[in-house]
């Protein structure tokens, strides 16, 4: 019996000791980098536990322009000293003399610092190259001047290049392969978003040194170095924004008071993003509280008459409508007398003053023909649908560059066969919804004489040297979307808008550029008060003879007589010429 009992007990220790082997097993040898259901990297937290360090380059790849220049990072030479120093005698004399600050400045930041720093806080002090140098050669253990890479505090076209966050959950579910560096920063939104299989880090550069149980240096003041030894990395995403055109439109953007909308400015030839201004801005520190993080340039929003493009395009091209047909401007599409009588007058004169009653008339009459006329028109200009570049990129077979809403015209079938709700369609209210950067898109087709193309905003992705890895070729469709025909009267209707008798947007014509292009006022169902609340429309292209940009203007949420988008729209436009102008000189 008491043989039985020894037996027991020993089995017991070594099914113990067994276990506590197989769990050491577990998580030295098998689950080292992704322990648990957490994924904990304990080879990296048993290294953060026994080192202090300084993150040098995070590892992220970067946005450039078209130029080449970072988007939203840029480095500065700054000063990093090490805690240790407090307990040395180092020649802080030279240092602070170099700098041209108190040296006590230098030995009060260092008693106060549990970790290396960047002397100068969140506001580093810059060095310059001499500096750095000077600093450099003196080789004093725990001194370093060198370049850090940091975020810039103001990035440009922020909604679309998008924004990044830590989120270990996200981090595993979107690479479930990946442990290493499972806290690092993935994208959220916009390009960053799109992109981040790309720009994740392969590993950070950072200063390191080991510390005891007190944060005493453990094998003497020897500081490393550590970097990627990869050259290639970390990429470079080049975007088809042109930073000095960007800048100047985010600035008038503002100085017109836009609290909510923008413009979208694209290169008719190419069907690139040239520069996209988003308001509200980004809310530092709160970017997913607040609209400030949604692109509104991709979003969908009521276009009220910039609409009457689509119809006027289908009409013609279906051959339904010319211009010896009138339609009485003196009534609204009820039937009733109109608040802005224009009286009796054909499809340009229509278009030109925005008649309601007309775009009514024939938009019933189009779907009469096809319940789908103007879903697919709008498709064929532009407007709708996949417009963004999409393509087979690796193992992506049809990767999309943009974030970008679809847009509609009819939210279902029965909405298209009632008469009175294809009559609201037609003058762009109702279900339909389009983006600014679709509205773009459609005057850039009729700008190109009737060829749609994809929109492009990266035209490559770049390893680290500079060399190419993938290339985004510009998108054409092989075959007409509308008659050449068709896009000529069009073009002829978007310039009487501006230089007709009675256009709407006579304000124009004061313009450095020749501008065709479409209003809109669109009702929004949002309310101040008791009073109703509009989006103002102004999209076109220019110069009108030899087209170069389309571009999209929109004030969201404005009352009836306030936030007139006319000036903002020549403004851009104007400022872009003197900008092309001061280049040809």
């Amino acid at each position: 019996m008491k043989k039985k009992r020894i037996y027991f007990f020993s089995g017991l220790v070594l099914l113990g000791m067994a276990g506590l082997l197989l769990r050491l097993v577990q998580i030295q040898l098998l689950e080292a980098e992704s322990f648990s259901k957490n994924q904990i990297n304990l080879i990296e937290n048993s290294v953060n536990q026994r080192t202090q360090q300084l993150t040098i380059d995070e590892g992220r790849g970067n946005f450039l322009d078209k130029n080449g220049e970072s988007i939203n990072y840029e480095s500065k030479n700054v000063l990093i000293l090490f805690p240790f120093l407090a307990k040395m005698d180092w020649d802080s004399a030279k240092v602070a003399n170099i700098l041209g600050v108190p040296k006590q400045t230098l030995h009060t930041e260092i008693e106060e610092a549990k970790a290396p720093f960047v002397y100068g806080g969140p506001s580093p002090y810059i060095l310059n190259e001499n500096q750095m140098s000077e600093i450099n050669n003196l080789k004093l253990k725990g001194v370093f001047a060198l370049k850090r890479k940091y975020p810039k505090e103001e990035i440009i076209a922020e909604q679309l290049i998008g924004l990044t966050g830590e989120n270990e959950e996200r981090f595993h579910a979107r690479y479930p392969d990946r442990v290493k560096g499972a806290t690092q920063k993935i994208g959220i939104s916009g390009l960053e978003r799109s992109f981040d299989e790309w720009l994740i880090a392969e590993q950070e550069s950072k200063l390191i040194y080991h510390v005891d149980a007190r944060g005493g240096p453990l094998f003497g003041v020897d500081v490393k170095y550590l970097a990627p030894a990869n050259p290639f990395y970390p990429l470079n995403i080049v975007t088809t924004i042109d930073s000095d055109l960007q800048e100047k439109m985010e600035e008038l953007i503002d100085g017109h008071s836009i609290k909510k909308g923008g413009a979208v400015l694209l290169d008719i030839e190419t069907g690139d993003i040239v520069a996209s201004v988003s308001r509200p801005s980004v809310q530092k520190g709160t970017p997913f509280q607040d609209d400030g993080a949604k692109n509104l340039m991709a979003s969908e929003i009521v276009p009220g008459s910039v609409f009457k493009t689509v119809v006027a395009s289908a009409a013609i091209d279906l051959n339904l409508v010319n211009e010896n047909e009138v339609f009485n401007c003196d009534e609204n599409i009820y039937g009733v007398p109109a608040d802005k009588p224009h009286g009796i007058i054909n499809i340009n004169e229509s278009f030109a003053v925005s008649c309601n009653r007309t775009f009514a008339e024939i938009s019933k009459n189009l779907t009469e023909r096809s319940a789908r006329t103007l879903d697919d028109y709008a498709e064929k200009l532009g407007l709708i649908g996949d417009i963004g570049w999409k393509g087979s990129v690796f193992h992506y077979e049809d990767f999309q560059q943009l974030q970008l809403d679809r847009g509609r015209v009819f939210i279902n079938d029965d909405e298209r066969k009632d008469a009175n709700f294809a009559a609201q369609t037609g003058i762009g209210q109702r279900e339909v919804r389009v983006t600014p950067i679709g509205v773009a898109n459609m005057m850039s087709t009729i700008a190109r004489g009737g060829r749609k193309q994809s929109v492009r905003v990266v035209s490559g992705i770049r390893y680290k040297n500079g060399t190419e890895l993938i290339d985004f070729p510009v998108q054409k469709e092989d075959s007409q979307s509308i008659s050449p025909y068709t896009a000529m009267k069009m073009q002829q209707y978007l310039r009487n808008v501006v230089a007709g008798e009675s256009g709407t947007a006579a304000f124009l014509q004061t313009s450095a550029y020749e501008i065709a292009g479409k209003t809109g006022t669109a009702q929004t169902g949002q309310y101040s008060g008791d009073k109703e609340l509009y989006n103002k429309w102004f999209a076109g292209y220019f110069p009108f003879d030899n087209p170069k940009y389309a571009l999209a203007v929109v004030n969201m949420d404005v009352l009836e007589y306030e936030g007139g988008i006319y000036p903002v729209f020549k403004d851009i436009a104007d400022m872009i010429h003197q900008s092309k102008e001061a280049e040809n000189q």
